[in-house]
């Protein structure tokens, strides 16, 4: 079973797969994976390496890399959910690229789900020092999907070598300087660099409007800031930032 259902996301065009004991899944500050599947017993983990666009000077073009990214990311998952489904009779969740700024009050900046620790547990890769997964053909240029099933699918075997080369280019590149401390990313000094135009600028924006005359508020509105603003509440999460990724010489041929 686990041939096929690799055979067959292989042959969607996703770069890499690996399976996970959903026990062997240990994220210290994420949801338990029950919540998603309450008889959960493996999760599928897809890795999808990133274009060379991901990495362009204009962020017009990286933002599209991820964008096209993302949803051939969700059309490869929900593909082989169905599969799953259909052919072995399974129950699922699918997990989609997770962005660290889902909603809630208790956990800001906490993902619900981190396809970061699944992917370790499926052997995709190990944490470098930007604490990214590193994967060992694609480097830190990667990002992944799960699938969370009731299926009790063979593990993959982990990955027991340290990738990471130890350059320290990441935490010198950090703009935020949210690498600093091994071990730890500081989540809040990331998002507030790498997503200038998120929740927290879009309520400093409205704030701003308070008080202002009818014509300051038509210029505010009329700013590109504002329109940038609009742009992100539609396409999502947009990160203005890769430089973690970017500066990582691991993976480059």
């Amino acid at each position: 079973m686990e041939k096929q259902i690799r055979d067959f996301t292989l042959e969607l065009g996703v770069d890499d797969v690996g399976f996970a004991c959903v026990d062997d899944y240990q994220s210290p500050k994420s949801y338990e994976i029950t919540k998603f599947l309450p008889d959960a017993k493996s999760i599928i983990v897809l890795a999808f390496k990133t274009l060379t666009s991901c990495e362009s000077p204009s962020m017009s073009a990286a933002q599209n890399g991820y964008l096209d990214l993302g949803s051939f990311a969700r059309t490869a998952s929900y593909r082989i959910a169905r599969l799953m489904e259909n052919k072995y009779k399974a129950k699922v969740a699918t997990v989609s690229i997770s962005y660290p700024i889902e909603i809630h009050n208790d956990r800001k900046a906490i993902a619900d789900f981190s396809q970061r620790h699944a992917a370790v547990a499926a052997g995709l890769g190990i944490f470098g020092r930007h604490n990214l997964v590193i994967h060992p053909r694609f480097g830190t240029r990667v990002i992944f999907t799960s699938i969370i099933t009731n299926l009790d699918l063979q593990p993959s075997d982990k990955c027991d070598q340290d990738f990471c080369i130890h350059c320290n280019l990441c935490v010198k590149n950090c703009p935020a300087r949210a690498l600093d401390e091994e071990g730890r990313t500081d989540v809040m000094k990331c998002l507030g660099h790498s997503q200038p135009y998120g929740l927290v600028a879009d309520v400093t924006f409205q704030l701003q409007r308070l008080g202002r005359s009818p014509e300051e508020q038509k210029d505010m509105l009329m700013d590109e800031h504002y329109s940038r603003l609009r742009q992100a509440a539609y396409l999502g999460n947009q990160y203005m930032c890769f430089n973690c990724l970017k500066c990582c010489p691991v993976g480059l041929s």
